[in-house]
């Protein structure tokens, strides 16, 4: 009963990590967006979905928004000269920036691990199926 406690909990956290991005990368796509350009809540959260990160919840969101201004990576002001509601417009700050610098290095190094996954990966099975395709293809 253990095992199959245990192969559910392994099978469960699997079904966690494929398709899913590290929680934490939000806010580096976050920052690397307002480096781009000045946008209200709504607008950011489309661009993370059009970005690929489709799991972030609207409350979390808005949360993750207000430490990064309490910690002083981006700063916010009302927007009414629209009609309608009141929006508030976030934008980058220099120590976001400087961040966002420690980020892209940090994934930079993270992207040279994952290469070499890749290509070790590639060196161990895909050759071994293009085998199976070649025999396939004279039979």
């Amino acid at each position: 009963m253990a095992s199959r406690r245990s192969n559910s909990k392994e099978n469960s956290m699997v079904a966690e990590t494929i398709g899913s991005a590290p929680k934490n990368l939000i806010i580096p796509v976050l920052l690397l967006l307002l480096k781009e350009w000045n946008a209200h809540g709504y607008e950011l959260m489309q661009k993370l979905v059009q970005f690929g990160l489709h799991s972030v919840d609207q409350g979390n969101f808005y949360r993750i928004l207000r430490q990064l201004e309490k910690d002083e990576l981006v700063t916010s002001h009302w927007d009414t000269s629209s009609s309608g509601r009141p929006k508030r417009i976030y934008s980058i700050t220099q120590a976001g920036e400087q961040y966002l610098d420690l980020w892209a290095n940090s994934l930079g190094q993270y992207q040279k691990m994952l290469d070499r996954f890749f290509n070790m990966y590639s060196q161990m099975f895909i050759p071994s199926s293009q085998a199976k395709k070649s025999e396939k293809s004279k039979d």
